[in-house]
């Protein structure tokens, strides 16, 4: 059986981990009512599953990629689960200055993955 290449391990693990890391973050902010012991008790519990994905993604990408690699390649999944998270879940809209604000960041993306000669 063929295994995976490791940035589409690191990647796919970054990405379900950021998934679970929305919804503990920013989950509980359609549920205003609820007290914020219990938020931050669910929240936590949440994140757990984050941590089992986000760890061994880094333990896995790290030599593949370097950390600063790492953290960028997290980062703009991050924004990118966050941008359909706030759309389709707090049913917020995406506005052009985040469109912009994401593309800087995708394009500090781009300077961190260049290889400069």
């Amino acid at each position: 059986m063929p295994s995976l290449p490791i940035p589409v391990i690191t990647i796919g693990l970054l990405t379900l981990s950021n998934i679970f890391m929305t919804f503990a973050w920013y989950g509980h902010l359609k549920h205003k009512s609820t007290a914020l012991v219990t938020v931050i008790l669910i929240s936590w519990g949440i994140a757990f599953f984050e941590y089992c994905l986000m760890v061994p993604a880094n333990r896995i990408g790290y030599g593949h990629f370097n950390g600063a690699e790492l953290k960028t390649i997290q980062e703009v999944i991050t924004l990118s689960v966050f941008a359909i998270f706030s759309v389709l879940y707090l049913k917020e809209p995406l506005t052009w200055n985040h469109i912009v604000g994401f593309t800087f960041i995708g394009l500090g993306a781009f300077f961190i993955f260049h290889k400069w000669t």
